[in-house]
């Protein structure tokens, strides 16, 4: 079917509706407002931030690689040998050396994107009103949650690796003391013990090599401790008393709620459970060589669609035995 245009010209019905949308709805001055709208959307949503996807916070996050990287490898060294008292002739001295390994991890990219119709981008020019934000805000979080989730338990299809699968980091049961390993089951000072010996367990096992600073509990531990009073006589909760007395922690902060410690959502875990490791990136760190980037827009038929691409590489565990992780509470 051929239409005639204002201008005389004759032409296909899809032709026709190109000229149309690009007449009518990109013209200089349409052009110009869509482009500043999305400026506008894509900086405010790097600025949404979602406190229950916590794998910045508890993982320092490494830009380093970069773009163009299919894989990040890291080496581990140790010193071998050793030496012996020898006489003053002596021509058979010990030799000292350092070993190395290396360990590569994939590099995965994700995918996201988000768009707008030819009749959202009309009525927000005529009325002058910004396009809606809570689409790019969705694709931000959608890319979040990618990140979290592969940071705290990795994937195995991909080749990543995540916190909680790595098979190095030491694992236990806390102690039964005969009424039940639950902490709503023990008294503040069997509260008190288990944390402790989780620490102890990272500082004595590495022979004070590695010491923690930082402690991961479920929701309703974390509620628990920090309501119920040291003793009956205390104004003094157990989580204030723990952080004043422990020579790990320094802070109540130090002290994360975090929902994957819960058994019903950490397939690796069969109670809920605790962990203990030092916050540190020479110990540990969650690899993303490339942020969310919004590409330029891309037209499919009558919407305008904005992808965005990041790039994953999951969490490097440098030392594993710096980390230990116990479960039962």
């Amino acid at each position: 079917m051929k239409v005639t245009l204002q201008d005389g010209s004759v032409v296909t019905l899809d032709a026709a509706l190109a000229r149309a949308v690009e007449d009518t709805y990109f013209d200089a001055n349409g052009a110009v407002f869509f482009q500043r709208q999305l400026e506008h959307i894509k900086a405010r949503s790097y600025d949404v931030r979602y406190a229950e996807l916590k794998a910045r916070q508890l993982f320092p996050v490494s830009n380093e690689a970069g773009p163009g990287i299919t894989s990040i490898t890291f080496r581990t060294y140790d010193q071998v040998g050793s030496a012996k008292i020898i006489q003053a002739y002596a021509d058979d001295l010990p030799r000292a050396d350092v070993a190395g390994k290396e360990t590569s991890i994939p590099v995965r990219s994700v995918g996201v994107s988000y768009g707008y119709s030819l009749d959202e981008i009309q009525a927000s020019q005529l009325t002058n009103t910004g396009l809606d934000q809570r689409r790019a805000n969705a694709a931000v979080r959608a890319n979040e949650q990618v990140i979290n989730d592969v940071a705290m338990f990795g994937s195995a299809d991909d080749g990543l690796p995540g916190f909680f699968s790595n098979p190095n980091i030491p694992t236990g049961n806390v102690v039964d003391p005969g009424g039940g390993t639950e902490w709503v089951n023990k008294t503040p000072d069997q509260i008190l013990f288990d944390v402790n010996d989780l620490f102890a367990d990272i500082f004595e096992t590495t022979l004070m090599a590695e010491r923690g600073n930082t402690l991961l509990i479920p929701p309703a531990q974390w509620s628990y401790i920090s309501s119920t009073p040291r003793s009956s006589t205390s104004d003094t909760t157990i989580l204030q008393y723990l952080v004043q007395n422990s020579p790990y922690l320094n802070s109540i902060e130090d002290v994360i709620p975090l929902n994957e410690c819960q058994a019903s959502l950490n397939a690796t875990f069969t109670n809920d459970g605790m962990v203990a490791y030092d916050r540190n990136p020479e110990k540990l760190e969650l690899e993303i060589p490339v942020e969310l980037e919004m590409l330029p827009i891309q037209q499919k038929n009558l919407e305008f669609v904005i992808p965005g691409r990041s790039r994953l590489g999951g969490v490097n565990i440098y030392y594993p035995l710096s980390a230990a992780i116990a479960e039962g509470i």
